[in-house]
């Protein structure tokens, strides 16, 4: 035989340390990949969201297909509308917009800058 009976024995007894040491590159595992990607996707939905949520008439959106247009109505919580050429509208999903490229100005902040402008 080979090994012997005594030493056969105590390796067979595992004691609660080297378990607590096998497991403890499997956590580190999953603390790196929280920080590294899924803090990180968390953060990217939630900028996204607040994109979306705070999409007004005015500003010039990029939706996920790739048009440009300017928002002409926001429909509902939903949907917006936005005119991609002269005449052109379209419907589309709040949710399918990728980017806002310019903010609008309200029609009543623009009437406050001229009448600052015209008083100078």
């Amino acid at each position: 035989m080979l090994i012997t009976p005594a030493y056969a024995q105590a390796a067979a007894g595992g004691d609660a340390n080297s378990m607590l040491m096998s497991l403890l590159p499997f956590a580190l595992i999953f603390v790196i990949m929280y920080f590294l990607i899924l803090r990180p996707q968390q953060k990217k939905i939630k900028d996204h969201a607040e994109l979306v949520k705070n999409i007004r008439r005015g500003d010039t959106v990029v939706t996920s297909g790739g048009l440009v247009g300017k928002v002409t109505k926001v429909v509902d919580d939903d949907q917006i509308e936005f005119e991609i050429s002269d005449g052109v509208r379209v419907r589309q999903m709040r949710q399918m917009i990728s980017g806002v490229r310019a903010k609008g100005e309200p029609a009543k902040e623009k009437a406050d800058a001229k009448d600052e402008t015209s008083a100078s």
